[in-house]
């Protein structure tokens, strides 16, 4: 008699089948993931911009500042010079790690920002851990030294942890199961697209402690002993880009304030509380790009306000992860396959789907139904997403489409205790157990698919001390009264055999079932 067995061939297969199904399946893997680095590149380098910019102008007033009153700013102003000398000198090494990186793939005239190799899993690697100068180590070193230093000059506890965590060079959970070190789990196996992503986001993330560092040291100044003939909002994200699930949190105010005089913040038309201190956090349960605009009242001298604008935006993108064991990609006939759809950095509302052989439906939340028509045949899944620029973004993949494995025959009873059980065979069975229980039901379930079939007829078959075999037929699926007789019949230690049983699959069509359900008699 055949068994089900948990380390049967089929078995395996089905357990690293639906593997697939944990990832986004329905994609092109490599295109998809290389595209979704390039987009959070391509923002990230925004990021790097823009605080770039807002640092220098903050520096910039740090040095007007010396220069009207030396004796007071002095303190503060070497400390910022120092800072922006430090961060300057750690940008520009991470940069010339990611020319190198970027030359090691590309070959000489190799960009940064013009990817051509961009899925090469060794040049990473053989930068980063070139031997005699073991780069990975030394980055590592620079960015603890560089994230105590900045620490050690920012005031606020709040600001503290978000540096510490942004700059944090412990390895991940998966990295310590896997024994990694930080710059292991960092660079090994990793496609260039990914490492120069990685180091723009270490930029990104360097620039914006710079950023709390010099904001904290201008707060330092009394400014009520200058002529402040320039002030600006300010919007400092912790990052621009947010994976969905997260939440988008940013600091707000004016570069120049009286610290006498409280500013009112109003964010996407709400005001932010006073209690908040410029802090805005908004959740981010789906994925697009979301603006931040709203305007900063300050009281002035004569009684009046004066506004001061501001606008931003971050994007909200699927954590990129994806397994797909390509040999494996199977859907089954007759059911509604579940498959994850998602393209990093798009909104679930501008991608759409089809499939050939079968018909594909949403479910939402990113989940749709896959329905094959006809087992045996290639069913194909196309997914065109919209990008924010207009452009439409097609990938593809190919399923195997099969035949549902023959289900288990099952009989159903409840115990002494009251507790429903199922009965698979390959064991005994009270006679008066038996007897009171309808009929013979049929299932797949092995802990992945949970199917039912309908068992539209069986028949059971006994022997007699002479060795004949006799076969009652059943009254559709529950136990006929002449089998119910037979079994009434039957002595202690007889066996008999749930046979020829016939089951209609959910796609419409009849099998029959090759084991039998074998009992025992107690």
């Amino acid at each position: 008699m055949a068994v089900n067995s948990p380390n049967s061939p089929r078995q395996k297969m089905i357990n690293l089948m639906y593997l697939v199904f944990i990832g986004m399946l329905a994609l092109n893997v490599s295109t998809e993931v290389l595209d979704g680095f390039e987009l959070v590149e391509e923002s990230l380098l925004r990021s790097v911009k823009s605080s770039t910019q807002r640092n220098e102008r903050i520096f910039k007033d740090l040095e007007e500042y010396f220069k009207a009153n030396e004796e007071k700013t002095k303190a503060w102003y070497v400390k910022g010079d120092h800072v922006k000398n430090r961060t300057d000198s750690l940008f520009n090494y991470i940069q010339d790690l990611k020319i190198r990186i970027v030359k090691k793939s590309d070959g000489k005239n190799g960009n940064p920002e013009e990817l051509k190799h961009a899925d090469d899993l060794n040049a990473a690697f053989e930068i980063m851990f070139e031997k005699g100068k073991n780069d990975g180590a030394k980055l590592k070193s620079e960015i603890n030294g560089y994230r105590e230093y900045v620490i050690s000059m920012v005031s606020n506890p709040s600001i503290q942890e978000i540096i510490s965590s942004n700059l944090s060079t412990e390895p991940s959970r998966k990295a310590k199961e896997n024994k990694q070190t930080w710059e292991e789990s960092m660079f090994w196996q990793m496609p260039v697209a990914a490492a120069v992503t990685l180091l723009t986001k270490l930029q990104n993330d360097i620039r914006y402690a710079e950023g709390e560092v010099l904001s904290d040291l201008v707060k330092n100044i009394d400014l009520s002993d200058y002529r402040v003939n320039k002030v600006e909002p300010f919007v400092i994200p912790q990052t621009q880009i947010v994976m969905r699930g997260g939440s988008y949190q940013a600091d707000i105010g004016l570069l120049a304030q009286d610290s006498t005089q409280q500013p009112r913040v109003f964010v996407n038309g709400n005001y932010l509380p006073d209690e908040a201190n410029g802090h805005y956090v908004a959740g981010a349960g789906s994925t697009g790009t979301f603006s931040v605009t709203g305007r900063i009242e300050m009281p002035q001298p004569d009684g009046g306000l004066k506004e001061y604008p501001f606008s931003t935006q971050y994007n909200v993108v699927e954590p990129i992860a994806t397994i797909a064991p390509t040999l494996m990609n199977v859907l089954y006939a007759g059911i509604d396959n579940p498959v994850n759809i998602a393209v990093s950095g798009i909104a679930s509302q501008n991608i759409t789907a089809g499939m050939t052989n079968g018909a594909l439906t949403p479910k939402g939340n990113g989940v749709w139904g896959a329905l094959p028509a006809a087992a045996g045949k290639e069913a194909i899944i196309t997914v065109r997403a919209k990008m924010a620029d207009g452009r439409v973004l097609e990938l593809s993949n190919k399923f195997n489409v099969r035949r549902l494995p023959d289900p288990t025959a099952y009989l159903t009873y409840t115990d002494a205790n009251g507790n429903a059980v199922k009965f698979s065979g390959g064991r005994g069975l009270a006679k008066a157990t038996l007897i009171n229980i309808e009929g013979v039901k049929a299932a797949i379930d092995d802990g992945i698919l949970n199917i039912a079939f309908n068992v539209l007829r069986f028949e059971i078959l006994t022997t007699d001390n002479l060795n004949m075999s006799s076969v009652v037929l059943s009254d559709g699926s529950q136990f006929s009264a002449a089998q119910k007789e037979v079994i009434r019949r039957l002595e202690r230690g007889k066996r008999l055999y749930v046979t020829g049983i016939i089951v209609r699959e959910p796609g419409g069509g009849e099998r029959r079932l090759n084991s039998p359900l074998e009992i025992t008699i107690n």
